[in-house]
């Protein structure tokens, strides 16, 4: 069992601090949670009990996660500090990197939640032990010793000839030397020569150059294991002063695995294509063609692939259902993983009424397919052309919206229950229900519409899409949904998406 986390989070959504606190869970740790939502409160939780970690949403009705991150660094605490937001951009992102957040990620795609959590307290808990051993340095040497024999991170203490003079067990496991084979040795042994021209970080350079003050900043460099192996490491340095001689702490770590990781992740460019390809056979060809109603569904992709969808179903009794979906990540495995929820959705929706119960049995397998990557955020709506009665069940999607004939909101279709692929075991109720009237629309849509972005940082937000669908009601369903996305855009100011733009216009005529 990983150790518990008294872990604070930022945020105005109780549903999505518990989501966040759930995926902590779920990553082995016991988590304690406070949410706050003002500066008030964020400073009330600071003067308490230590937080491991803080994870913030960007925008707040009463500030933002960058003032947040200057009050936690006011408060003079080294706690990591994470952002999590539904649509951030990346200039936006690098600011914040600048600003001192320790990561962010978007709320669409959570499957890394934990493991950034795992990484900054660790990272947290190096800091601390590093600074330790900084301060223990200065009050015996001794202690600096048996500290650094602790340390996980390869500890070697040098001179400025660059002459090793002490090397901790784990020089070992990063270099592949006992420590006694490199005590008296050069720096430069554990490192590859650079080519002519190279100008990659040298330990020994750096030593010899007599520089008044090396950074304590972590700085990547290759180095060179008792094989020949090269590795790819991330070097810190502190200066201190031992009998009267001047000396260098070298913390050393192989950062090989992290950066094949990191490098793993880039998005392949051929991977992307063959995911769209597949979304693209997913969409529905043409809406339903309904006497007394107009009706319309459209997709705008980012340039990177996203996973949402969307779906017209026959359903018994001449009913029809309606779905709007998204499925978290980007590229080949969410797109095959949309395939899998559309497959079992269309089979069950041939055979069963109720939604709750179709979302039900879709929840209980692909639950047991997904594990706890990723999830299936979705709308399922049966409308009755009959008696006009639009029944819906939503699994944790941005709320649908009733408007009536003056364009006033008639019914907010808010979440119902949490999305599919989280918990196998969910029982998702199907009556929750509308009347609808002549003159109503109804508008389903994923959260590229309402999180798009202005140069500024600003959301579009639902209001100003509710706008633009009462201004146009008058045309048909399909136009109102090119100006909507036309409306996304102009508000963007052309950037690129970061988010699919996905919505179902259902108009009684």
């Amino acid at each position: 069992m990983k150790p518990a986390l008294r872990v604070l989070i930022v945020e105005d959504s109780e549903f999505d601090a518990q989501m966040m606190a759930s995926l902590v869970r779920k990553a082995g740790f016991e988590v304690a949670c406070e949410r706050v939502e003002t500066r008030a409160a964020l400073l009330a939780a600071l003067a308490g009990p230590r937080w491991d970690v803080v994870l913030s949403d960007y925008n707040l009705p009463d500030f933002s996660a960058l003032e947040a991150l200057q009050i936690v660094q006011a408060s003079g605490l080294d706690i990591p500090f994470i952002i999590i937001s539904g649509g951030i951009g990346e200039a936006t992102a690098v600011e914040a990197m600048k600003a001192g957040a320790h990561d962010y990620l978007m709320k669409g795609n959570l499957s890394r939640l934990g493991p950034v959590v795992e990484r900054e307290v660790r990272e947290a808990a190096n800091r601390a032990e590093r600074a330790e051993a900084r301060e223990a340095l200065r009050e015996s040497e001794l202690r600096n010793r048996l500290l650094w024999e602790s340390c996980p991170d390869a500890v070697i203490l040098m001179d400025t000839e660059s002459k090793i003079h002490f090397a901790n067990p784990a020089v070992e496991e990063v270099f592949g030397y006992q420590p006694g084979e490199v005590i008296g040795q050069s720096i430069a042994l554990l490192q590859p020569e650079a080519p002519p021209g190279d100008q990659r970080f040298s330990l020994q350079r750096a030593l010899q150059a007599g520089e008044r003050k090396l950074s304590a900043l972590a700085t990547e460099t290759l180095g060179r294991r008792k094989d020949g192996t090269e590795i790819v490491i991330e070097v810190s340095f502190s200066e201190l002063e031992l009998r009267g001689q001047r000396r260098f702490v070298g913390f050393i770590r192989d950062i090989t695995g992290r950066k094949k990781a990191e490098a793993e992740l880039r998005e392949n460019q051929e991977q992307f294509r063959v995911a769209r390809e597949i979304q693209q056979h997913l969409f529905p060809k043409a809406p339903p063609q309904l006497p007394g109603f107009d009706i319309a569904g459209v997709t705008y992709p980012a340039d990177s692939t996203g996973g949402d969808y969307f779906d017209f179903l026959p359903m018994l009794h001449e009913r029809h259902g309606f779905i709007v979906a998204d499925v978290t990540g980007h590229g080949v495995g969410p797109a095959l993983l949309m395939a899998e929820t559309r497959a079992y959705l269309r089979t069950l929706a041939g055979n069963r009424e109720d939604v709750g119960e179709i979302l039900t049995r879709a929840n209980g397998i692909l639950a047991e397919d997904v594990g706890h990557e990723r999830f299936v955020t979705l709308f399922l709506g049966r409308l009755d052309p009959k008696t006009l009665a639009f029944f819906y069940a939503n699994a944790g999607h941005p709320a649908g919206y009733v408007l009536d004939a003056g364009g006033a909101v008639k019914e907010t279709l808010r979440r119902t229950s949490v999305p599919l692929g989280i918990m196998p075991d969910t029982r998702y109720r199907g009556d929750a229900f509308v009347l609808l009237a002549p003159g109503d629309l109804v508008l389903l849509l994923t959260d590229g519409i309402e999180e798009a972005t202005a140069p500024d940082d600003s959301f579009f937000g639902i209001e100003r899409a509710l706008d633009v669908v009462r201004a146009r009601r008058d045309q048909p369903a399909k136009e109102i949904l090119k100006a909507l996305y036309q409306a996304v855009r102009d508000f963007s100011g052309n950037a690129p998406q970061i988010d699919d733009v996905t919505a179902i216009l259902i108009k009684v005529l």
